[in-house]
Order: C-alpha cells, then sequence, then structure tokens
C-alpha cells in the first residue's frame, strides 16, 4: 500500500490539501502511510525505506525535517491509558494573544505528546504521559510554574477508543 501511496503521489494522481509549503512526494507518503502499521521491527526505518524503495537515511532524515517544520510533533507509538506508565488530559484558560507562546512552551516537555485550541474558556488541552504518576504531577507543575497559569488536571474516568489517524491524501 505504501509504495502504491508513493507512486501515486509522484505521479500527480492524487487530490491534496493545501500546506503552508509544498511537501514531496515522500512527505506525503509518510505522513498518510505510516499513522498506523508503523513497523515493530528492531529497524524501522529500513523496513519503511523498503517499502517506499528509498534509503532509510532518506526517511529518517524526511522525518526529522517534517518534525522541525511543524507538521508533525513526534513518531512513536501510542498506548491505552494506564497501560504503559501513566497519564492525564490536562487544560488551560490561556489568553488568547498568549495562546501560541504557551503551547509552544507546554510542547517543549517530551511527556506532552500534542496539544490543541479548544473555544471555551480552558481554551488549550494537551495529554502528559510519564512513566508514573509522580512524573506526571511534576510536569503538570513545571507547566504551571512556567507559565503562571493554572493548569486543570483531567485523569481519566472512563476509557473511549478515537481512532486518531487521518487520511490526509487520497
Amino acid at each position: 500500500m505504501a509504495n502504491e501511496c508513493l507512486t501515486s503521489l509522484r505521479s500527480g494522481n492524487v487530490s491534496v490539501l493545501d500546506t503552508p509549503a509544498p511537501l514531496t512526494a515522500l512527505e506525503k507518503c509518510l505522513l498518510n502511510e505510516y499513522q498506523r502499521g508503523f513497523p515493530l521491527s528492531s529497524a524501522p526505518y529500513a523496513d519503511i525505506a523498503r517499502q517506499l524503495d528509498v534509503n532509510e537515511t532518506e526517511v529518517i532524515n524526511t522525518l526529522g525535517s517534517l518534525q522541525d517544520r511543524g507538521y508533525i510533533s513526534r513518531v512513536g507509538p501510542v498506548f491505552a491509558p494506564q497501560q504503559a506508565g501513566s497519564s492525564t488530559l490536562a487544560a488551560m484558560a490561556v489568553p488568547v494573544k498568549q495562546l501560541e507562546t504557551i503551547a509552544a512552551f507546554v510542547s517543549r516537555f517530551d511527556e506532552v505528546n500534542h496539544n490543541y485550541e479548544r473555544e471555551h474558556d480552558f481554551n488549550l488541552w494537551f495529554v502528559v504521559t510519564a512513566p508514573d504518576q509522580a512524573r506526571v504531577e511534576q510536569v503538570l507543575d513545571e507547566i504551571e510554574s512556567g507559565t503562571g497559569i493554572a493548569v486543570l488536571n483531567l485523569p481519566l474516568e472512563r476509557a473511549f477508543y478515537i481512532d486518531l489517524g487521518f487520511p490526509l491524501w487520497c
């Protein structure tokens, strides 16, 4: 499937969402095809490279470039809540003029895998995942003290499965 994606993207036979800057066919394919089904092996980037008929260094460098340019925040697994370590959903009521700056500060923590804006008084939401509850609480405290804005901790009460993969090109 991934190789078909790259072939289609290279040929131009694909509808593409508007992006702030042009993306290469390899970038588009990595973003679209590897949200799920990331190879579970000792050399996943080499596996991807073989599937896409490119070299491993190109895959690694392309993912690094996508991260540097803000298209992705990280490459890594998603685990069911509380199955590996501890996690929580958190929210902050951030003045709109500070939202971008505060969101960037929150994203600097390795334990924060994503954040997003919501239309609510609590307008910045994020997930913290850490090896244990003590580290989750430490990260929340560091965010609160570093921003001067209270962090609302919303621990999991009932789990829901939401598939967060998004088809970007078809």
